[in-house]
């Protein structure tokens, strides 16, 4: 299945409906967009969570974060994305290329509740580097990621890059692609400071 299909996109046209014998009329008409499938029932976010870049940030380590076998609030998690939006993981291949793993937050809360069940998981940022213009804005956001909140060095860090949409009300994930540190890939020192 083609990426386009698996993420649910598609391009519908329409026949034009049979006219009447007539004159064309002097002016062009408007051609109306195809309808949008209708989006599920997102949950409703915390106000607190969604009122500013800080706080839609903060939400997303929060609610994945926790002790071994400690339920994560997943609707909180679902209510912090756009209906539209996406998750993906860049890993390395055996023969050193790289592919983006691709999910949904549905997908991503599937993939780990497993494992969160059996072990801690406490992700927090170290630093961030942070674009905005207008109603969009980008958080390359540097993390660490621990077993327990108390371990004094991390298991794994990286960057989680962000892209956020504000609506008018509130903002909204459109997208969260992360990216490890690795033997090959360490992290450089502008991104271990705020930027």
């Amino acid at each position: 299945m083609n990426r386009l299909a698996r993420l649910g996109l598609a391009l519908a046209f329409a026949a034009p409906a049979a006219q009447a014998q007539q004159a064309a009329p002097a002016t062009p008409t408007a051609i109306a967009a195809p309808a949008a499938p209708a989006a599920a029932a997102m949950p409703a976010a915390r106000a607190a969570d969604v009122v500013s870049i800080d706080a839609i940030v903060a939400a997303l380590y929060d609610v994945i974060s926790g002790p071994a076998g400690a339920p994560r609030d997943w609707d909180r998690m679902r209510s912090l994305f756009a209906p539209e939006g996406r998750m993906g993981a860049m890993a390395a291949r055996p023969d050193g290329s790289h592919v983006l793993r691709a999910m949904t937050p549905d997908d991503y809360i599937a993939r780990n509740t497993k494992a969160f069940a059996s072990m801690g998981f406490f992700e927090t940022e170290k630093a961030r580097t942070l674009e905005v213009f207008g109603q969009i804005a980008h958080v390359f956001s540097t993390y660490e990621a621990r077993r327990a909140k108390e371990d004094a060095q991390p298991f794994m860090r990286g960057i989680n890059s962000i892209q956020l949409i504000h609506d008018g009300k509130r903002w909204h994930v459109l997208s969260l692609i992360w990216q490890a540190e690795d033997a090959k890939l360490q992290l450089p020192e502008r991104y271990l400071r705020n930027g």
